[in-house]
């Protein structure tokens, strides 16, 4: 038999299916595993962050403390950090079984915001200072950021933020993504998280002072509708939702415990 080379039939090896119809399967089915990683990574943080010693936390996250060496300081806020950080011992003495050593860092930014961060520092910026009107309302802000170390919602909020920065980091080839991952851990928690925090702190104010009065100043004037404070505070918004559900659940969980709702406040000075 005599072998004669012939093309190949026009059929072959092509789809007979649309190739949008092919593109929109792809495209979906990478969507679906990324999500499915995200979800999978975001309870797996869950479990896991519960198991974590804290003394691996402070270890591995020892960097932080550096920016809040008072030598590097400037007078006016080496005096501010140190008002703080009385202020932040004499609230978590309320909670002796604590696993943190807390300390404070003065953050130079204009935008009133606290933040927890892993090891058991706590960021104050100046706008924040300036914004207080007592130190009770102070001292519920960072009684509410202690209810986040106790609860761990900050090292899950890394996690997640990790897991959100290696997702983008695949999806645009960009490795400087991945130092977004702070960044990303700041944005709002959920409002479970929030609750457990405010009632957590609400009960160190009380240990503190005796009642919770002017604690809930703070919330209560961003929470009113068009007041210009809310928009100055735009900051500790996007990181700390605040509602007047959630004011009001405060002076209930007050009312529940039996926690008096008038005192005299104290001016905050520094």
């Amino acid at each position: 038999m005599e072998f004669r080379p012939r093309l190949p039939a026009e059929g072959i090896n092509v789809s007979h299916t649309h190739p949008l119809r092919e593109a929109f399967v792809l495209v979906g089915g990478v969507l679906t595993v990324t999500a499915l990683f995200v979800v999978l990574s975001a309870l797996a943080i869950d479990l896991i962050v519960p198991h974590i010693p804290p003394h691996w936390e402070a270890r591995i996250f020892a960097g932080l403390w550096a920016g809040s060496d008072e030598e590097d300081l400037d007078q006016e806020t080496r005096q501010q950090r140190q008002a703080v950080q009385a202020l932040l011992d004499r609230l978590a003495a309320h909670w002796p079984e604590a696993p943190y050593r807390f300390r404070v860092s003065i953050l130079d930014q204009p935008t009133p915001n606290a933040l927890a961060f892993p090891g058991g520092l706590i960021g104050v910026t100046s706008g924040l200072l300036e914004q207080v009107e007592s130190e009770n309302e102070l001292a519920f802000v960072l009684a509410h950021e202690l209810g986040h170390f106790r609860h761990r919602d900050h090292l899950r909020s890394l996690g997640r933020g990790l897991v959100l920065g290696f997702v983008l980091t695949l999806a645009t080839g960009s490795s400087q993504l991945l130092q977004l991952a702070p960044m990303l851990a700041e944005r709002s928690f959920a409002r479970k998280q929030e609750r457990e925090s405010d009632g957590f702190g609400l009960e160190l104010v009380y240990r503190e002072y005796g009642h919770v009065a002017a604690a809930n100043d703070f919330f209560q004037r961003i929470a009113e509708p068009g007041l210009p404070l809310a928009r100055e505070l735009e900051g500790y918004l996007s990181t700390h939702p605040v509602s007047e559900t959630r004011v009001a659940d405060l002076w209930t969980l007050a009312q529940q415990r039996g926690w008096p709702l008038r005192g005299e406040p104290l001016p905050f000075s520094y």
